[in-house]
Order: structure tokens, then C-alpha cells, then sequence
């Protein structure tokens, strides 16, 4: 009976950060990390709602002003808003991803080579596919072909 309150235990902690970087290779993409990171990741995901949310109030909040200095400021901070949620929006697709990636067993490791992309580019960018290497490839060939 104790095993089974210690394994509940262990499912409800998560990890800090420097606990995960701590944890030894061996140990790459565990049940543990993975917990860490779909947790990471609907949390990410559900910032990214909120704010959509939040938008959508204030730009139906907008009121009519008559001065067209002050109106050019507002439709100017509106053009920002939806700009910036325009890049949330992408960014919650790859977040969706990577969650789907995490239930199938494909998330951490790199889409080109299969190597680990490592948990410290994780922990920076924990929707990245691709090992930091594969990465840095793939940029050297835009700037020179265009791709």
C-alpha cells in the first residue's frame, strides 16, 4: 500500500527546472519529463486562450472617440494586439503539437536525425522539433537557397 501512495506522490510533483537539468542522461524524455513538459505545455496553452479571450473583450469594448489623434492610438494599439495574437495563434498550433507528440512517444526527439533535441532547448523552447544542430542546418540552407 505504501508503493502506491508513493507512486501517486511521485505523479503529482513535477520537477523544477534544475531538478530536470540535474537528471542524468539515461533518464532522457522519462514519464517524468514528459509530465513536466505536458504541464509546461498546457499551461503555455492556455495563456495563449486566455489572451485571445482577453482581446476579443477589448477590441469589443472599443468606444467611439472624436479626437482623431486619440482614435489613430487606439486602432494603432488594436493593429499591435492582433498582430502579437496573430503570432500566439501559430504558436498555439505548435503547442498543440508538441502535446501530441508527447502522446506519441515522439516528443524530444529531433524530427530530422532522431538524436535527442536535450532538455535545456526544451526548458528555452518547448515546442522546438528539431536538435539544435539540425537547426542551425536548416537556417545555413535558407539564408543560402531561399527554402
Amino acid at each position: 500500500m505504501a508503493s502506491k501512495s508513493a507512486a501517486a506522490k511521485s505523479q503529482t510533483h513535477l520537477p523544477t527546472e534544475k531538478e530536470l537539468l540535474a537528471m542524468p542522461e539515461s533518464d532522457y524524455m522519462n514519464d517524468i519529463q514528459l509530465a513536466f513538459f505536458r504541464n509546461r505545455l498546457k499551461e503555455l496553452e492556455q495563456e495563449i486562450l486566455t489572451n485571445a479571450g482577453t482581446t476579443t473583450e477589448n477590441l469589443r469594448e472599443t468606444q467611439f472617440v472624436p479626437d482623431p489623434a486619440d482614435r489613430a492610438t487606439i486602432e494603432e494599439e488594436h493593429a499591435l494586439e492582433l498582430r502579437t495574437r496573430d503570432r500566439e495563434r501559430k504558436l498555439l498550433k505548435k503547442v498543440q503539437q508538441s502535446i501530441t507528440r508527447i502522446d506519441s512517444g515522439d516528443y524530444g526527439w529531433c524530427e530530422e536525425t532522431g538524436e535527442p533535441i536535450g532538455i535545456p532547448r526544451l526548458l528555452a523552447r518547448p515546442t522546438a522539433t528539431l536538435s539544435l544542430e539540425a537547426q542551425e542546418r536548416r537556417e545555413m540552407r535558407q539564408k543560402l537557397y531561399g527554402d
